[in-house]
């Protein structure tokens, strides 16, 4: 059988585990330049949300429809092949759906990898994955940091933050996390090694917050927020700052907070760089023996919160947004 996470509903606001639900069918037929996979593992990233409201489709991808498998990405291995360039025991990471098994005809967003895993499979979704890939990018290409600058990272205990933050501190700089409580604090410094953390609070400004956490200011920041986060960054960004736009948890799905300093943006002669993992495709063999190396020597950690069973992926999507992971969230089928 095929067990599939549907979107069973709109979410309003951010996601909870009763807009989704678990249906089954029989394996389906494989096509000519089709393959089947069994998906051992899915991926739980909050960019998604984004494509879960109607009529939210764009040039990346479509909004998804109610009733059919939500998209994401999975960890897959190849069981039945009638595509020429798929062979069954190939491995992959795809952006499939949430589903026990898939079936594509190969023109999915699909990343090879190697036939034998050095380390556990799970770590090809986070830290060897899309989760590392972002980090990597975000650090090394578009902020080019240095052991000079000081990096505020937002989302700081996510699936990203956690790695970026690692990077970061490999590279020499000083490197400030922003999470959304006292606990995640505590883990950032202690486990992940964070210099200091900046705790949202509402009886502290958040600007305020950064400033006293940086009192000579904020040289890159590395957004997985945006809204009110972004707009606390700007205020402390030094002269010339580099602002690195990875993700905008805060307005997926709902109306977001726009920044009402963009002006600094001039003042300060800011520069501002979004970026898309995917359009790195070519280079994820690159990043990813970096990202392994770093591994092997024991440099970075992995930080997993992981649930066990497709009847859990809704929940664990709901986590995310509930500021519960700790690291990738990823789901074992």
């Amino acid at each position: 059988m095929m067990h599939s996470v549907v979107l069973a509903r709109r979410p309003a606001g951010n996601p909870v585990e009763t807009d989704f639900a678990v249906m089954s069918e029989s394996l389906p037929e494989i096509p000519e330049g089709c393959f089947l996979t069994r998906n051992d593992y899915v991926s739980l990233d909050a960019g998604f949300r984004n494509w879960m409201n109607e009529d939210s489709g764009d040039e990346i991808l479509p909004a998804m429809p109610l009733q059919a498998p939500v998209m994401g990405l999975v960890l897959a291995e190849v069981l039945e092949s009638n595509h020429p360039d798929y062979a069954v025991g190939d491995k992959l990471m795809a952006r499939f759906a949430w589903q026990t098994h898939s079936l594509s005809d190969g023109t999915d967003f699909i990343a090879r990898l190697p036939a034998e895993l050095e380390f556990n499979p799970s770590a090809y979704m986070g830290v060897l994955g899309d989760t590392g890939m972002s980090a990597y990018f975000g650090i090394t290409d578009i902020a080019q940091l240095t052991s000079e600058d000081t990096i505020l990272i937002s989302g700081a205990g996510g699936a990203v933050g956690s790695i970026a933050g690692q990077i970061a501190k490999l590279m020499g700089a000083r490197v400030i996390g922003i999470v959304g409580s006292e606990a995640k604090a505590e883990w950032i410094r202690n486990t992940l090694g964070y210099d200091a953390a900046v705790v949202r609070s509402d009886d502290t400004s958040l600007s305020e917050a950064i400033q006293d956490a940086c009192p000579n200011g904020v040289d890159v920041f590395f957004d997985n927020v945006g809204g009110q986060t972004l707009e606390a960054a700007i205020t402390n960004m030094n002269h010339r700052g580099r602002l690195v736009l990875c993700g905008a948890i805060s307005g997926y799905g709902v109306t977001p907070h726009g920044p009402n300093n963009l002006f600094e943006l001039i003042t300060k002669e800011l520069s501002v760089e979004g970026f898309m993992t995917h359009f790195r495709h070519e280079r994820y063999d690159e990043a990813r023996e970096q990202l392994s190396q770093w591994l092997r020597e024991g440099v970075i950690q992995s930080p997993e919160h992981r649930l066990e069973g497709i009847e859990n992926v809704g929940k664990a999507f709901a986590d995310l947004f509930a500021g519960e992971n700790f690291g990738k969230t990823i789901v074992a089928l």
